[in-house]
């Protein structure tokens, strides 16, 4: 077994304000906590791995080409593999999510981008 705490957890700042921790990472799967201050959002982006948002804290909408949704605490959206998509904290609160990738996605997804 291997277990992570959320203050030992690998962590970054995509942007300032933007902060993700990795709970969980192997070839297969991936878990990403993350916190999104009132108004961030996530640049249009896509990737190969199929997606999970579910929302522990406060409110996000996830926007893709053809589709919007806004979720409230303890909702999820699943977003399927290269389907272009931001995410936005459209509340007015500190919004916490967790972000599960199958399969699992390098935890430097962010940091490596152009």
């Amino acid at each position: 077994m291997k277990a992570t705490t959320i203050e030992n957890a690998e962590t970054y700042e995509p942007e300032e304000g933007w902060q993700r921790k990795s709970l969980a990472e192997s070839d297969r799967f991936s878990f990403e906590w993350f916190e999104k201050p009132p108004g961030h959002s996530s640049p249009m982006h896509d990737h190969e791995n199929e997606q999970v948002c579910i929302v522990l804290k406060g409110e996000l909408t996830i926007y893709t080409e053809d589709d919007e949704v806004t979720l409230m605490e303890h909702d999820a959206a699943q977003l399927e593999s290269w389907e272009e998509h931001r995410v936005e904290n459209t509340g007015d609160e500190l919004a916490i999510g967790l972000d599960v990738f199958a399969p699992g996605r390098s935890f430097d997804f962010w940091t490596d981008r152009e």
